[in-house]
């Protein structure tokens, strides 16, 4: 498995509801911006466009979260990302969202499968992605 990645994101105003405390559902698009950017470092090349060059597309088949301790505006969060398994169909990441102190915020595990863009019926996982997964 390739090293883990850690990708730093400042919390908006945007992100956060009324409350000032991060929006849950905007956990999800740290974590899938952070797979994006840690694919991108992992191939040395646009990681989202180099999968769809493998011939499949890669979409989110699971998705879950552990929310552990609120995050705010201004606060800065460190996502740490890891491949936490590689199947025969699918691939799938280890999340871990940080805040400044180093207190743990939250936990994500994704999964994308492959599937053909021509007939959208799933595939195995195409050889060169395996290496570079691996």
């Amino acid at each position: 498995m390739p090293n883990a990645v850690f990708v730093s994101r400042t919390i908006l105003f945007g992100d956060c509801d009324p409350a000032g405390v991060v929006y849950t559902p905007r956990f999800s698009y740290f974590a899938v911006e952070a797979i994006y950017v840690a694919l991108d470092k992992w191939l040395g090349v646009p990681g989202l466009r180099t999968l769809m060059g493998f011939d499949i597309l890669p979409p989110v088949r699971a998705m879950s979260f552990e929310l552990l301790a609120p995050v705010t505006w201004d606060d800065e969060l460190n996502i740490k990302v890891g491949v936490a398994k590689l199947g025969v169909h699918s691939f799938s990441f280890l999340v871990e969202g940080f805040l400044g102190n180093g207190t743990l915020s939250f936990v994500a595990n994704i999964t994308h499968v492959c599937v053909s863009p021509k007939t959208k019926e799933v595939v195995a996982v195409p050889v060169q992605l395996r290496a570079l997964l691996s």
